[in-house]
């Protein structure tokens, strides 16, 4: 589901540097840019918005007083230069407060609380089918705008970047957005460990294995402190298996 997004501000270049930042999120579209607050008004209630981008002092009427005046408000992020309006943001239920100059980093921080809320949060990116038999179980990743279906034995790692999953096979890498744990919890518990609070890793993919990393397909993973018993006992458990 796409994220409905306007920008408002009586700067080009605030707006150009929003809209360049937008761009990098397929999520994200962008149906709308204005130079003051009675032109969003006017936009507002011609199309539906999700998401506001909000300079405060502008001309003619401020940005939070724009946000007073609407019934139905979209979700907001304030983006402005003066920081004395910050508890003022707060106070009409802001979802964030960006100073400008904005970096992307601090971008990116914005709209993942925006992902947080949508309706997309409420929606797994990540689901299980029950295998038939022992080769035939699968997950599916939502990426970007389609599914993916990976057999779970073809699967060698699984690696988090924050708020997004690396699913990692033989043949290919898939990026999605979901916690690890999420994962951790849909991968057979007989089939994978939690090697570091980052990795989980296929045990039948382990070539070798020292005290403080384990080698997948001639990468070498680390194994944190407090995984290593976990890790330790599996291992053995496999070994065992395997004789």
């Amino acid at each position: 589901m796409k994220i409905r997004t306007i920008i408002v501000d009586d700067e080009p270049h605030a707006i150009a540097v929003i809209e360049k930042y937008l761009s990098q999120f397929s999520q994200m579209e962008l149906v709308g840019k204005c130079a003051d607050a009675i032109q969003a008004f006017q936009l507002l209630q011609q199309k539906p918005v999700d998401l506001m981008f909000l300079d405060i002092k502008m001309p003619g009427i401020k940005g939070t007083d724009l946000l007073r005046s609407l019934k139905n408000p979209p979700k907001v992020i304030f983006t402005t230069a003066h920081s004395e309006y910050a508890l003022e943001g707060f106070e009409l239920n802001a979802v964030d407060y960006l100073l400008k100059p904005i970096s992307f980093e601090r971008f990116l921080r914005a709209v993942d609380k925006i992902y947080q809320l949508s309706e997309n949060k409420a929606r797994s990116l990540i689901t299980y089918e029950a295998p038939v038999s022992d080769h035939e179980a699968f997950i599916y990743l939502k990426v970007d705008r389609k599914t993916i279906k990976i057999n779970v034995n073809e699967i060698l790692w699984v690696e988090s970047l924050r708020d997004y999953v690396k699913v990692v096979t033989k043949e290919h890498t898939h990026i999605t957005r979901q916690k690890i744990s999420i994962l951790e919890e849909m991968l057979p518990e007989s089939k994978f460990v939690r090697i570091h609070r980052s990795f989980i890793v296929a045990l039948s993919k382990i070539d070798s294995f020292y005290s403080y990393s384990i080698e997948v397909a001639g990468h070498e993973l680390p194994i944190g402190r407090n995984y290593k018993q976990d890790v330790q006992k599996k291992l053995k458990a496999e070994r065992l298996q395997l004789d």
